[in-house]
């Protein structure tokens, strides 16, 4: 029987992806990941182990966490940036962790949790495909795994929605069919994001100038890391509606403009980490996503260096912000994601 390490973290996806794994004659090992705060999904994570029957570890991992998380989290900040945690934490602290275990116990396959889909193309090598639940979707959150890590990779959910997940898990008698889904930055506290900072980073919560694109002064912020790329909430009065078009750190000075002025139709990704591993034939026409629950638009990309793609779309896109992750994807099929960088002025 064939083993499979899975991380675990207590929820009604995880527990679920354990059972269809199980369902399908592996032998599962649970691996709970204790990136953030206090224990308090053991009771959790071990009832849905002794429920289903699968030895379950629980591994404290909150020190790498600080160090791959956390810490580039809080700098993104500092630069005026509006980070994607999550699509680095995947690559190089959940899939690192559980790996790492598998090869301790001679496991051959990792999976976790999410809603995606691989397969496996022509070539041999894996694809990420979008989920069959359009709104449960996380294939752009997994943009960043390489090849090495997808082809020891299962996701037994990718072909599933959520309310059937849930019917699953109390079919199983699952006391967390019912609970609710976690939020998505698992180190918040409530989504709370600027006290976050306030506490942790007080430098990026400083007040500074508000100014217009001609250097015009119409106020005063409260801190840039309030601000993200398009926001109207929050600004100074004026003739015309305003809204952020960019930060710049340097400064501390927060840049709006109109509605005229806002929005651009291409903007450089780089880093770009290729799903296949290798870089394409360029220019090369897909759909783009510049943020987890954006809506993909029509795009081409041109080649900048070894290392970054200009994105050129056929719209206006209101909030390319820099620090977000652009997601490629032809089709179904992801292509891969890099970092939206910055234009200083």
């Amino acid at each position: 029987m064939k083993k499979v390490v899975l991380a675990l973290s207590g929820g009604v996806d995880s527990a679920v992806a354990a059972h269809l794994l199980q369902t399908e004659g592996y032998q599962v090992y649970g691996l709970n990941l204790l990136t953030w705060g206090e224990d308090n999904q053991r009771e959790n994570v071990q009832e849905i182990a002794d429920n289903l029957k699968f030895p379950v570890e629980f591994l404290d991992i909150r020190k790498t966490f600080q160090t791959q998380v956390i810490r580039p989290f809080i700098k993104a900040y500092t630069d005026g940036l509006t980070p994607s945690p999550c699509v680095f934490c995947n690559r190089q602290v959940k899939w690192s962790a559980i790996l790492q275990k598998a090869d301790q116990i001679g496991a051959e396959f990792v999976a976790t949790g999410h809603y995606a889909r691989l397969t496996t193309g022509q070539d041999g090598l894996t694809q990420i495909w979008k989920a069959a639940d359009p709104a449960k979707d996380q294939s752009y959150m997994l943009s960043f795994l390489t090849q090495d890590l997808l082809e020891r990779t299962m996701l037994p959910l990718g072909e599933f929605t959520k309310p059937h997940i849930r019917q699953i898990a109390a079919g199983l008698g699952l006391a967390v069919s019912s609970r609710s889904d976690s939020q998505d930055l698992c180190f918040l506290d409530h989504d709370d994001a600027r006290q976050f900072l306030m506490d942790r980073a007080p430098a990026v919560t400083q007040p500074g100038e508000i100014r217009t694109t001609n250097g015009h002064l119409l106020g005063s912020h409260q801190g840039l890391a309030f601000y993200t790329i398009g926001q109207r909430k929050g600004l100074p009065a004026y003739t015309q509606p305003l809204f952020v078009l960019e930060k710049l750190p340097g400064t501390n000075t927060l840049i709006v403009g109109t509605a005229s002025e806002l929005g651009k139709n291409n903007f450089l990704v780089s880093p770009v980490n290729w799903i296949s591993g290798q870089v394409p034939t360029m220019p090369v026409k897909c759909e783009v996503k510049i943020r987890y629950r954006a809506v993909p638009v029509k795009s081409t990309l041109t080649a900048v260096d070894d290392n970054g793609v200009m994105v050129e779309t056929g719209q206006l896109l209101r909030d390319v912000t820099p620090g977000q992750s652009a997601v490629f994807y032809e089709g179904e099929k992801v292509l891969g994601g890099g970092i939206i960088r910055a234009n200083r002025r």
